[in-house]
């Protein structure tokens, strides 16, 4: 019951705002016809004091006047003499204003012309306007107005013909009583606030939790289904119908609101108001239904792409549901301006003129927009990737319509716009299969050349045996003479992602190195020059014989390892080498 008074209070709402825009004078009242045509609104002011100018504005000012029971005022809107419209005036505008109610569409109203010269139509002469045609029991009858001078001599205005007139007796007596009516006690049926009879102002207000109850009841039937499947557990997705049972609802109340008025028959004018209302009403409605279903279907888009693996797709949908909630915004808010009667053709071509200052004006915030689509399009970068921007390292934390927003290493949030990124060289670190190690050894010049050998062969054995070096691309060559130093180049791929996975693997390949070159005997050389008073101890002479022994059975067994160990060899050194080294702290785990 809670659920239901809530959204009764939010239907009270509506209808209310609805009834109280019928009760204000509209603003073709002050000035017939505007609102519906600018161009109206540079004519010179009325010279017509009760705005007949224009068929608009004599056919809103007619229903102003009589149903606010002004009849003297509402019979000068008739084309009868002086005389006649002295004695006969009244009744014929009552009678008018009842057939109008009873028997004229509302929606006819909208094309009801604000040219002070009408428009040409088809079988009529050049000073007469067909304003649409009213229906009663089975008769038919057009309701013409006519182009007369002034009385005051300053112009023509706008009048109801005697043609239209000379049928309203016959057209009334045809009209049925409301039967409500003979039923009810006089003073709400006499009492006329506003031009509307009491009985209907009360039922109005009467219709509103009726038809909010009524939406409520349709709601749980059409509910009904997805409560017996989830019982099941048949269609789970189906639990995501709350999230559209609030704007459904709000559109199943409206509806039966709108059955419900028609039977009451209110008046014309008022119910012009009240369905312009309503319709705006409807539009905001469908506006959040349409938000809600576009939401909930992106939002499982986006999951489901993310779940696959594909995060870039996710990030163009997110961008994409950002982008369409714009557009309905911008669809609902002209919606609403049809809803409230302004003309469509002109505000389209305004929002033509002014899109295109608009584009000029934001040449760089469209820019950025479609900088933002061509990245997520062409999955340049996705939430969550490491990448290089122009030597700044970071994450990708978000692509919004204008910018992306990059955490740094230093922990701060970098902001790009995105003209600025697609344009950009863009280093993306996180799709990187394996790293590359690729680090230079400087010896000493005294190094002999089996010495170089020696220290050639077990790095290059080193690169083969240890299980993270890709073997197939892993290599050491002797680079070259330097200055000071002989070039050793290393060149390998270390199999793994993760940089801090790499920094530690390529720590453990240093050190072996390192001892490689020491039990060659020799050593790494200072980018310096040397001068050495003292007496030179010279290289390690053990070591070197032991070196130069070494690559002397090698070239006596022909298995010298130059330019590469032989296929067999390779096969064999690979994942021979225990990493982490038996006596790490980490040698235990799982690598």
């Amino acid at each position: 019951m809670i659920f239901l008074s809530q959204r009764s209070l939010t239907l009270l709402f509506c209808c209310l705002l609805s009834i109280s825009a019928a009760a204000q004078p509209s603003l073709s009242q002050i000035l017939p016809g505007a609102g519906n045509n600018p161009a109206k609104q540079t004519l010179p002011a009325s010279t017509d004091p009760l705005g007949r100018e224009t068929p608009n504005g004599t056919f809103f000012g007619f229903l102003h006047a009589a149903q606010l029971g002004n009849a003297d005022v509402a019979a000068q809107y008739l084309d009868l003499t002086p005389s006649r419209r002295q004695t006969q005036g009244k009744d014929l505008s009552d009678d008018l204003i009842a057939i109008l109610d009873a028997g004229f569409p509302a929606s006819a109203l909208k094309s009801i012309s604000t040219n002070p010269e009408g428009t040409a139509q088809a079988g009529l002469p050049p000073d007469k306007e067909r304003v649409g045609t009213v229906s009663i029991g089975e008769n038919l009858a057009d309701i013409i107005l006519i182009h007369r001078p002034s009385p005051n001599g300053t112009g023509k205005i706008w009048l109801f013909s005697q043609e239209t007139l000379s049928q309203v007796p016959e057209l009334y007596a045809q009209l049925e009583t409301h039967q409500v009516e003979s039923r009810l006690p006089n003073v709400l049926v006499l009492h006329t606030p506003l031009g509307m009879p009491a009985w209907q102002w009360l039922a109005l207000i009467l219709a509103i939790p009726i038809a909010a109850g009524i939406g409520w009841v349709l709601l749980e039937i059409l509910s009904l289904p997805r409560k017996i499947w989830r019982r099941r557990k048949q269609l789970p997705e189906l639990q995501r119908w709350t999230s559209v049972s609030g704007p459904v609802w709000l559109l199943l109340a409206v509806l039966v609101h709108l059955f419900i008025t028609y039977y009451i028959r209110i008046p014309l004018l008022h119910r012009t108001y009240y369905y312009r209302l309503t319709g705006v009403v409807l539009v905001i409605a469908c506006a959040w239904l349409t938000l809600r279903l576009l939401t909930r279907g992106l939002d499982a888009l986006r999951n489901r792409a993310i779940a696959r693996g594909s995060a870039g797709t996710g990030s163009l949908v997110l961008l994409g549901q950002r982008i369409v909630k714009v557009l309905v915004f911008i669809a609902a808010g002209l919606g609403i301006m049809g809803a409230l009667g302004f003309n469509m053709t002109t505000a389209l071509a305004g929002l033509g003129i002014g899109g295109l200052a608009i584009g000029f004006g934001a040449q760089k915030t469209i820019e950025n927009l479609f900088g933002g689509v061509s990245l997520l399009a062409d999955e340049v970068i996705r939430v969550g990737d490491s990448c290089n921007f122009g030597g700044r390292v970071g994450t990708v934390e978000d692509i919004s319509l204008r910018s992306t927003r990059i955490r740094t290493v230093e922990r701060t949030e970098l902001s790009i716009p995105n003209g600025t990124l697609a344009t950009m060289n863009i280093e993306n670190l996180t799709r990187r299969d394996k790293i590359l190690f690729n680090p230079t050894m400087g010896l000493r010049y005294e190094t002999s050349p089996d010495q170089l050998r020696y220290v050639l062969a077990e790095c290059r054995r080193l690169l083969y045996e240890h299980p993270k070096v890709e073997t197939p691309s892993a290599r050491i060559r002797f680079a070259g003479f330097l200055e000071s130093t002989l070039s050793l180049e290393v060149f390998a791929y270390v199999l793994t992602r993760d940089f801090a996975d790499f920094t530690a693997i390529r720590e453990d390949l240093l050190l072996r190195m390192m001892d490689i070159v020491a039990e060659s005997g020799t050593s790494f050389a200072f980018p310096s020059r040397t001068l050495y008073l003292g007496r030179d101890q010279g290289l390690n002479p053990e070591k070197t014989e032991e070196a130069i022994a070494k690559v002397k059975d090698w070239r006596q067994e022909k298995q010298l390892p130059f330019p590469d160990y032989a296929q067999t060899d390779i096969s064999q050194f690979r994942d021979t080498l225990l990493y982490p080294q038996p006596d790490s702290a980490v040698h235990n785990k799982k690598w």
